[in-house]
This record gives C-alpha cells, structure tokens and sequence, in this order.
C-alpha cells in the first residue's frame, strides 16, 4: 500500500523464525498470503490460471488471432472490452466464494486484477494501437481503481466509514471519468478541443476533487498545498502581485484545461509513465519478488566487509540499488532503511549518523544510472532531439562523483562507531558459488539486454521496458528450474512458486507505480495551470531582477527556488516542476546548455528531501532511527556536502554532463571529485588540533575544495588542489608527536642529505 512520508514508518521487527538467525538481515517470506487448507489452494489456482486466461482475452483478438488469419479481425476492440467485462465479473464471484473477510477479498482483489492491468499495459507497448492520450486515460483510471483497493481495508476493518465512503466515491468517480473520455476520446480531445458541455464539466469538478483526495491521502499536506496553490494561482491572476500577475483563469476554463481537455492530469507526465516508466517500475516489482533485494544486500556485506566502515558502506550500496529504480527517495529511505538502519544500530552506529546515512544513500540512488530513479525519462522527453541513452550516459561522471564522496564521508563518521567491522553472521547461511552465479545471471541477464537495447539496437525506451520485463520474467521462472534440476530438488513446485512470486511481483508493482502516477497526474495538472498563466516568463523575468544579471547569484537563487519547489515531492514530480519553470531562466537567460540546465535543477530539487526544516527523507530515516531530527539532518549534510555543490559545476563545467568523454569532461570529473573528497575530509575529519585551529582547517579545506570544483579557470582550480595536498600535509606533519623533526626529516631528504 502507498505510505503517507508525512508518517514515518515503524522499524521492522527483527524475524522469529528459528531457523534464520535472529540478526540475520534475510528472513525468507511468502510470495503470496494464501488461506490454510483447500481455500488456499483453490486461491493459488485462480491466481495461476489468471496469467493465461487475461493474456487470451488480450492478445487473442488482436495479435494472435491476425497473426493466425493474416489479417486484422473487424471488431477485436469489441470483443477484447467484451470479454474483459466477463473477466472481471467472473474474478469478483470467484473472489466473493474463495475470499473469506473484508482483508483476504481485498488483496484477492488487487492481485486478481493487477494481472489484467500489467497485461493490458505490456499489450500497449507491443501493439500500440491506439492514441498514446487514450491509452494513458485508461492506464490512469485503472491505476487509481487499483490504488483505492489497496487502501479500502484498513478504513473497512477499523470501521471508519466516512474514510471509506471518501475512498469509494473516489474510485467511482476516477473510474467513470476515465471510462466516459477513454470512450468519447475522439469527441473530447480532438472534435470538440477548448470547449465543454455543463455536464462535462461537472464532471471534470468531481474528479479534481477526487484527485484532489487521493494526493492528500498519497502524500500528505505538504504536496496537498502545492496543488491547491497552482489552483489558487489560476484563479487569482489579477490579485498576485508585480510579475506574477497575470489575467486570471476561469473556474471552468481550469477544469478544461484539468480533465476534459484530456490534458492536465492526463497529460504528458501520465502518458510518460504509463508508456515507460510504469514496466520499469513493474520491473522492481518483479525484481523485490524473486529476491532480488536479498542478493543485492548479500553482494552489498560481501564488497564492503574488506574496510572499517564496512557495514555502513552495505546500507549505502543497498539503499543507492535499489532508490535507483524506485523513484522516491522519501519511499526508499522507509523501505531500505527498516533493516538497514537496525543494522547499522545493532553495530555501534549512533540513530542519528545511521538515520543521516540512509537519507543520503537513498538520496544518491536517485541520480545513479541506468534508471535514475525514473527521472531520466522525464528529462529525455523534455529535452529536444535527445535519447534516454543520452542522459544516462551524461549522468555518468556526475554519478560517479557523487558515489566516491558519499562512500568518503560515510567511512569518515562511521567507522570510529563500528564495534564489529567483519560484520559475521550478518546474513545468516552464506550462498554457495554456484547459487551465487546462477542468482547473478537470473536477475543481471535482463539488465544487459535493457542496455543492448537501449545502447546497442537504439530500439525505443517503451520497446526496451518491455523487453527488460519480460526477460526478468523469463529468467526469474527459468533459472529456479535450473538450480531446482541440479540440486535434485522437485522441478513442479519450483515452477509453480516462481508464478506465485511473478504474481506477487504484478502486485508489488502496482503498489510502486500507483502513488507515482497519482502524484505525477497532480502535478501534470498543477503545471498546465501554470504554463497556461505564464509563470515561467514570470520566474525567469523575477530571477534576472533579483540577480542583477550577475550569475552566480541566479545559480544561488535557482538551487533555493529548486529546494523549495521540492520539498515533499518524489524524484520525477521534483524534477517535472523545477525543469519546467526554472530550468528555461538558466538556459535562455544565463546560456547555461541544456544538459547542464536540466542536470543543475534534477540534482537540486532532490536536495529538498535533506534539506530542514522539511527535509522529508531524513523525517522517515529518524522515524526508524530514533534519532533526533536535527541531529539526522545535521549528519545528513555533513555526508552530502558536495551534493550541495555540485550543480554549480555543473553550470560553469558544462562539460561534466556533456555526455561525451574526452580531456575537457574527464578532467573536469576528476577535479570535480578531488574537490568533493577535499570538502568531505574538511567537514568529517577527526582533526587533533585545538577548536580555532581545527575550525581553520575545516574551513579552508572546504574553500579550495569548492574552488576545485567550480571555479571556471582550471588554472584556479590546479592551484586549490595544491593548496588541498599542502594543508593535507600539513596536518599530517603537525599531528604527529615530534612535528619539527618530522619536517626537518622531510627537508633533508628534499635537499639529499642522509640524515
């Protein structure tokens, strides 16, 4: 079920089962919560017998039937809706006889119904035989429907019916609407485009609303505020003041441009997600299902248990994996960080530093390549003439940087902590080799091919998506039957608990993608309102007004606008709202080129979820921890600090995100790194020196490492890099007992003489 960031989660229980070690961090779990007895096998059987049975109903009429006859069927849209209504009356009867309580028929229900849904969606992506708008206009409705099951038992169970009676009009509303336009496409979309009927925009007033509900029940108050600002913003044009004035927008003219217009909340951000982003997020569905997660974790204690920090750098390695594909930051912190954090408790690392390094690592997840946490295809869908292979690629050094510093500054604060270094026992029974290369190649095969794909064939990102999912498939039921085959064990019930784990991974990425539609839809709306008032020339002219058209004080200005835009947002919604309104200033007024634009706002809208007094990822990780807020964020930044330096080097070393390799990037990089490593020793270095001294050091470590990475001359920056290796020897020669025989030592040996 979505999660509320506004309620941090509760810390995950250690596991009680006695043949897995109580501080193990793998506790094995069923794929599929099944009733004890017949009616659970009979459950297991509707489940299995519901892959084939939607993947006929879908495909049949419309791709293997034409493929069959060698021409298409006339009225296969008929029969597949047809057929698709019997389904879903048939499933809800089985469900009603096989279910037992309000609990067990809702999650019947939502694992019933999100094979139907990820079929549909694999079919579009396929096929693609219909309007993209049309398609996204159903993937929204039946999303939503899916979003309000998952969240029906707890209102139901507790008895609240005013909850339950708001998420029920809620999926009627969204499900009507989306039916009534998904029918009517042509009609509204196209024939009648800028004009509405009374009873359309009725309509349209209901599903705002219900949109309205289902973002506040997704995301809290703080997003809520966002949306009823843009709203308000729309409404009071006349009354805002000097350049964010505008004529104003009608109320009905807003629930056009909001539903009936099919854009707004059914606009380009939706149709993003539910054409590329929805199959990767299924693919981390399916990935946590066939224990992807475990393998990562026990690669991740493997790597890092060869250095002190090494159980710090496991929560990093495993929290930055898996936010790459997971697109929250504020989600990843509460998923990852309820085994890591206690991990990191359980060997000395203080709440606080152990709550700050989890923010952090989730929060560097978000940048990492091939995924980013979905942001790169919303960046490649806004930039002109560029490929989703492009960014990656331009993400790389970027990342790169950023991945050595954290990894820096997590072994500065955590190792002096650490009781246990070799962290034994950790993960219980250790993997043989050869379960190990089989478990690799299960879940790394589909990663290649996304690459090939993508990289190689330069097929589409959708095409790619599809691909990559249906190998992680392919792989994550085939391989099982081979280690099945040579551990002699029984190849059957292998077979038939890889589908349960596929089916358990239809559900697990419903529960992913749906808060992220809900809350890229919302901001879809919010940001057609404000592109329809004019906002961004508003911003860009207010920006070079109070920046005097100096840059570095609009550079300085644009990260705070960025913060502030995205506290309390995902990656992607962060991303959509700074691109569309800040990142223009940068680019048209400051002539900052277009990766770089775009890459400045990405990494500084992801700097709100560490950023106080919101700082929404640090509120979840503290929530786990039972660390202080304060003190969580201040070890947050101290482990981030070049993250908040960065985007600057982006704007003045263009060539960091050029997403070619050559001097001028490579080069750039590697001073951009030096740099940051220059920064993280200054802030977290045990210096042994008195305060005045040591606060000296500190501060000018972090001014020649800021110059080293962004200052515009590379001359400047050699020589901060110079002053970097001489206060590092310094420091090294007055910390040790006899400083002035030290450095006569080092004069002898410089002039030749033995001493």
């Amino acid at each position: 079920m979505a999660t509320n960031p506004d309620t941090p989660p509760d810390p995950t229980d250690p596991p009680t089962d006695p043949d897995v070690a109580e501080d193990s961090l793998l506790a094995d779990e069923e794929s599929l919560d099944l009733a004890d007895g017949d009616r659970g096998r009979r459950q297991l059987w509707l489940y299995l017998l519901s892959l084939p049975l939607w993947v006929a109903v879908v495909f049949g009429p419309t791709v293997v039937a034409p493929a069959l006859l060698g021409t298409e069927i006339d009225g296969s849209t008929t029969m597949v809706g047809i057929a698709g209504v019997g389904g879903v009356a048939v499933v809800a009867a089985a469900i009603l006889w096989l279910g037992s309580g309000i609990e067990e028929r809702l999650r019947m229900a939502l694992i019933c119904y999100s094979i139907p849904f990820w079929t549909i969606v694999m079919w579009y992506s396929y096929t693609q035989q219909m309007p993209r708008g049309q398609y996204a206009v159903a993937f929204l409705g039946g999303i939503l429907g899916l979003y309000v099951l998952s969240e029906l038992d707890e209102p139901l169970i507790e008895g609240n019916w005013i909850e339950t009676a708001l998420l029920v009009v809620s999926g009627l509303i969204t499900l009507g609407t989306s039916g009534y336009l998904f029918l009517n496409y042509q009609q509204v979309a196209i024939d009648t485009v800028g004009r509405a009927t009374e009873a359309q925009i009725m309509l349209a007033f209901a599903f705002t609303l219900a949109m309205i509900y289902l973002t506040w029940r997704s995301f809290g108050i703080t997003f809520l505020a966002v949306v009823l600002i843009g709203i308000g913003y729309g409404l009071a044009g006349p009354q805002m003041p000097g350049a964010l004035s505008h004529g104003g927008l009608s109320p009905s003219r807003i629930l056009r441009i909001l539903v009936v217009s099919v854009d707004g909340f059914f606009g380009f951000l939706t149709r993003l997600v539910a054409a590329w982003i929805a199959l990767f997020l299924l693919y981390a569905g399916l990935l946590k299902a066939y224990g992807a997660f475990d393998l990562i974790l026990r690669l991740a204690v493997r790597s890092a248990k060869y250095v002190d920090s090494g159980i710090a750098q496991t929560a990093v390695i495993a929290s930055a994996v898996i936010g790459s594909v997971n697109g929250s930051q504020t989600a990843n912190a509460g998923m990852t960080g309820s085994f890591t954090i206690p991990l990191m408790k359980e060997n000395g690392i203080k709440p606080e530093t152990a709550g700050g390094i989890e923010a952090v690592a989730s929060t560097a997840g978000q940048v990492l390549p091939p995924v980013m946490g979905a942001g790169a295809f919303i960046m490649a869908s806004l930039i002109t003439g560029v490929t989703y292979v492009d960014v990656i690629i331009a993400g790389l050094i970027p990342a790169a940087v950023l991945v050595v510093s954290i990894a820096m500054a997590v072994h500065y604060v955590a190792a002096p902590q650490i009781d246990d270094p070799e962290m034994d026992g950790l993960i219980g029974d250790q993997m043989d080799r050869r379960t190990v290369v089989l478990e690799s190649v299960k879940y790394g095969v589909p990663l290649v091919i996304l690459i090939y794909v993508l990289g190689v064939l330069q097929y589409t990102v959708m095409t790619a998506a599809l691909y990559t999912a249906l190998s992680m498939i392919a792989f994550g039921i085939g391989v099982p039957q081979i280690q099945a085959a040579l551990d002699g064990e029984s190849n059957r019930e292998t077979f038939v608990e890889t589908l349960e784990q596929t089916i358990d991974g239809f559900r697990e990425g419903v529960i992913v993608v749906a808060p992220v539609t809900i809350i890229l839809a919302a901001i879809n709306g919010v940001v057609d309102i404000l592109m329809a008032t004019g906002v961004p020339t508003a911003i860009s002219l207010t920006l070079l007004d109070l920046s005097g058209g100096i840059a570095i004080v609009a550079f300085m200005l644009a990260m705070i606008i960025c913060i502030i835009l995205g506290l309390g947002m995902p990656t992607t919604a962060a991303y959509t709202v700074v691109a569309l309104l800040v990142a223009p200033t940068l680019i048209n007024q400051f002539a900052v080129p277009e990766f770089a634009g775009h890459f400045f706002v990405f990494y500084a809208a992801i700097l709100a979820g560490l950023t106080p007094p919101i700082a929404t990822c640090v509120a979840v990780t503290c929530g786990i921890s039972g660390g202080g807020f304060w003190g969580s964020c201040k070890e947050a930044l101290r482990i981030s600090a070049p993250l908040f330096v960065l985007p600057f080097a982006f704007a003045y070393h263009p060539e960091l995100v050029s997403g070619s390799f050559n001097y001028a990037s490579l080069s750039a990089g590697v001073l951009a790194m030096l740099g940051s490593l220059a920064i993280i020793h200054g802030i977290n270095y045990q210096f042994v020196f008195g305060r005045g001294q040591t606060y000296g050091l500190r501060i000018a470590f972090f001014v020649a490492g800021v110059l080293a990475m962004v200052h515009p001359m590379q001359m400047v920056q050699f020589g901060a890099l110079a002053a970097v290796l001489a206060l590092y020897g310094l420091q090294t020669v007055i910390g040790r007992p006899n400083p002035l025989g030290t450095l006569r030592g080092a004069a002898g040996m410089i002039s030749g003489r033995k001493r």
